[in-house]
């Protein structure tokens, strides 16, 4: 295997995922990438889901010490087998996949130590029972494994449009004692870095206020004691970083035009508006791991599973972001 894989984690084994997959797998998505493809999860499962939802692929197993002896390509799908015992094809989500699921990390993160990789995609799990209150999700998660924890961000990328929390997945009353100067110099140096690397260009970056109107009727306001000095700060270090902004206008039409990101204070700030303007054609992309890290934009979605009526949107945005990047 000359180049470095795309690695993809399955995830939740009873989430949609198979079935985005599948779905992405027909309209021959992978087919003409030239870095091979290599899905990480349960053979067994994904051909019982496979006939089950009436799809019909060749599947090509790959030994992981035979990796580096082999020719990979995408006209099959290409899979490294973890095992996983199952009774039902389809089922309720439960903490019987914890063990399945990161053994699947674990042999992602040998496979990458050995190849590298061009990138890794994750396939969504339950954070109740998967990541049980260790980590706010699997962006915390992924930064734990690879040791950078505090060095990541969260980007939810659009072609028109990214957009960035500050915080992640934290209980409203939680955001406030979790915002400073610091913490916004660092996400934002990390978005500036990420664009320039990958994408060859250098961001706009929109900065939203916590309070509205980016008013507060108490004596401190996190808008001048936090936000405006992280701010200017950031500007003299050569980012182009402007606000903060109002929330409730900065994602009207005639504002989005003039930047590539917005980073707002906690997760439905920023999240709610761009699925609205979106749907699910977007991507979350974890940045600064040794890797990049892609999930789509949706979660397991257990109540779905086995109706063959979910949309491959995100999954499709996913690979065709990794084509964009060099």
């Amino acid at each position: 295997m000359k180049d470095k894989p795309i690695i993809i984690i399955a995830g939740e084994p009873y989430s949609i995922f198979f079935e985005i997959f599948f779905k992405t797998f027909k309209k021959k998505i992978f087919k003409n990438l030239r870095n091979p493809v290599i899905l990480i999860c349960s053979k067994k499962l994904l051909c019982s889901q496979m006939i089950k939802l009436k799809y019909d692929f060749k599947i090509n197993e790959i030994i992981f010490s035979n990796i580096n002896k082999i020719k990979i390509n995408n006209k099959k799908i290409n899979i490294l087998n973890v095992n996983f015992k199952f009774d039902k094809t389809f089922d309720k989500i439960s903490s019987k996949s914890n063990k399945y699921i990161n053994d699947c990390c674990d042999l992602a993160f040998k496979l990458i130590k050995k190849n590298g990789t061009k990138a890794l995609i994750n396939g969504p799990i339950s954070k109740k029972f998967f990541l049980k209150k260790k980590f706010p999700g699997m962006t915390e998660y992924f930064a734990a494994k690879t040791k950078r924890i505090n060095k990541e961000a969260m980007l939810i990328y659009n072609g028109k449009l990214a957009v960035s929390p500050l915080t992640t997945h934290l209980p409203l009353k939680n955001v406030v004692k979790n915002i400073s100067k610091k913490k916004i110099v660092i996400q934002a140096k990390i978005i500036d870095q990420f664009y320039k690397k990958y994408l060859k260009k250098k961001p706009k970056i929109a900065v939203s206020a916590l309070n509205p109107h980016c008013e507060t009727l108490n004596k401190f306001s996190e808008e001048n004691n936090i936000l405006s000095p992280a701010i200017r700060k950031l500007k003299k270090d050569g980012v182009k970083i402007y606000g903060p902004y109002a929330a409730d206008t900065l994602f009207l039409k005639n504002n989005l035009m003039f930047y590539d990101v917005i980073i707002g204070m906690y997760h439905d700030q920023v999240l709610t508006p761009i699925k609205t303007l979106y749907g699910f054609n977007a991507i979350n992309i974890t940045l600064g791991l040794p890797f990049i890290r892609i999930t789509p934009d949706h979660g397991p979605n257990n109540q779905m599973i086995g109706k063959n009526l979910s949309s491959p949107a995100s999954l499709i945005e996913a690979v065709n972001f990794i084509k964009k990047i060099k």
